[in-house]
């Protein structure tokens, strides 16, 4: 779908490139999570292959063909939903999406998307008026309001209660199975877990590693055994196995024939502690 190759961009005012010679690509019915931290160049790198940045340095092809050569009809397929929430204040939610649903040649059905987004009952509240949550989730309304081919997303489920970002997920999950493509940028590694396919780790301005989320676990993450149990005398008692040669440990085989188990679980590692180890840095600051 995208392959980008030793793309590079500095900001005018800027003493460093903010993006420095990275390469990736991705393919059609993919979801790819560019996952770092704020400042790392994650929606630098939308907004370059959104087009909305034009002074870089490297190559960009969509669908095999250089990306400058698109005109308007780039714009027709891929629908974005920025970090930040563009709306006009003073029109309500539905002169919003009129408004912007004029600059398409294809629509999609609004009202079902509202009502699945939970927002049909105030399309006619002046987006001035709505929460912060509200806002986000007209935002991606209008990411798909063209009934795109390609979704770019910053940080769509940032600042959503746990029960609509489900939602937004679950649309998201909905437009893949559908032959949808998805660029997600995010720093909420339990929603790239979740919904990537493949992810790539950005940390300043550089790649430090793509793969998908079980193939970083299995070569950077714990491989053991968590068990709690009751002793006799009740107190609860942890303890961990490696996994290699587990099913001829006796400690762990004792435990399971002469204890009471109060949990077992594997110790895997989270994609925010393979982040620290690779790029070196935490998320959230």
């Amino acid at each position: 779908m995208f392959q980008v190759t030793d793309l590079s961009f500095r900001y005018p005012k800027g003493k460093d490139d903010t993006i420095k010679g990275i390469s990736f690509q991705f393919s059609e019915g993919e979801v790819f999570g560019f996952l770092g931290p704020s400042g790392a160049g994650k929606s630098t790198t939308q907004k370059i292959l959104i087009r909305i940045l034009q002074d870089y340095t490297g190559e960009i092809s969509y669908r095999g063909k250089d990306i400058r050569s698109y005109g308007r009809e780039l714009f027709d397929e891929i629908g974005v939903g920025f970090e930040v929430p563009v709306h006009f204040s003073k029109l309500t939610a539905l002169e919003n999406l009129d408004f912007y649903s004029r600059l398409y040649q294809r629509n999609t059905d609004v009202e079902a998307l509202m009502k699945r987004v939970g927002l049909w009952g105030d399309r006619n509240k002046r987006v001035g008026e709505y929460s912060k949550g509200m806002k986000v989730r007209l935002n991606f309304v209008r990411a798909m309001l063209n009934d795109p081919k390609m979704l770019f997303l910053d940080e769509p489920t940032n600042g959503l209660d746990p029960e609509n970002a489900r939602i937004i997920k679950d649309i998201i999950r909905v437009f893949q199975q559908a032959g949808g493509t998805v660029f997600l940028t995010t720093h909420l590694m339990h929603d790239a877990d979740e919904l990537c396919d493949r992810v790539a780790f950005i940390a300043d301005g550089q790649i430090r590693e793509i793969d998908s989320p079980q193939s970083l676990k299995l070569r950077y993450g714990r491989h053991s055994v968590e068990v709690e149990y009751r002793e006799d005398n009740g107190i609860v008692q942890k303890v961990s196995f490696d996994m290699a040669g587990l099913g001829e440990n006796d400690d762990f085989l004792t435990i399971l024939r002469s204890k009471e188990l109060v949990t077992i679980h594997s110790g895997e590692t989270s994609l925010d502690d393979i982040f620290i180890k690779v790029a070196g840095v935490r998320l959230h600051g």
